[in-house]
């Protein structure tokens, strides 16, 4: 079923399930036990690895993801848990309602994207901001202001924490996302360039430090 109910902004929760866009059923057994699971509810960290994927799939960069649920699990902010601070980093997610055709007329949620961020902080200002680390929208909600209200959603989480700044990082190759951003009112920072140390180098580069320290 077309998802055409209103959409939602919500935090993710440890808790949290949502519909999956049934598969069609098939005669074959398998396909069969294929259907009747993508009828079950999916957990939001489930979803949230899923998009991770997808993303990374739109990027070209498929086999650089490294995350689990279980990573998820320990690493996230999640609205329900007893400390919803426990993570590093928070996600909104843009939901869906789904009318059902069922006799107790309920409505199923699905997710059309998500928001992934995390604070930092301005030296300059002395004020946090907001860093956002992923922006994504499924293909099939497209074109429908999603992207702009999760942006608009980060923006009013900046303003409430105290921020002075909403950033985040776009390939150079993805055009159609740097003129979305610009037409926000984005600016690029084409006067800075990413530095990064990962894998092996960070590793050395950590060693390096304890021997110097000691």
């Amino acid at each position: 079923m077309t998802p055409t109910g209103p959409a939602t902004i919500r935090q993710a929760r440890r808790e949290g399930k949502s519909a999956r866009p049934p598969a069609f059923p098939a005669h074959h057994p398998k396909d069969r036990l294929r259907y009747l699971d993508s009828l079950l509810p999916i957990l939001d960290v489930d979803e949230i690895l899923a998009l991770i994927h997808e993303l990374a799939a739109y990027e070209h960069a498929a086999s650089s993801v490294e995350a689990t649920t279980d990573s998820l699990l320990r690493t996230l902010n999640f609205a329900d848990s007893v400390s919803p601070r426990q993570g590093y980093a928070s996600t909104f997610l843009i939901t869906v309602s789904t009318p059902s055709t069922d006799s107790k007329n309920t409505a199923s949620e699905q997710i059309a994207g998500l928001a992934l961020y995390f604070t930092n902080y301005s030296t300059w200002r002395a004020a946090p901001g907001v860093y956002l680390e992923d922006l994504f929208i499924r293909p099939a909600f497209r074109r429908r202001g999603y992207g702009k209200a999760l942006i608009g959603a980060l923006a009013a989480e900046t303003v409430r924490i105290g921020g002075k700044r909403l950033e985040w990082s776009v390939l150079r190759w993805n055009e159609p996302s740097i003129k979305f951003y610009e037409s926000l009112g984005a600016v690029g920072m084409t006067e800075w360039m990413g530095m990064r140390v990962d894998g092996e180098g960070l590793v050395r580069l950590a060693q390096a430090g304890q021997t110097t320290a000691s």
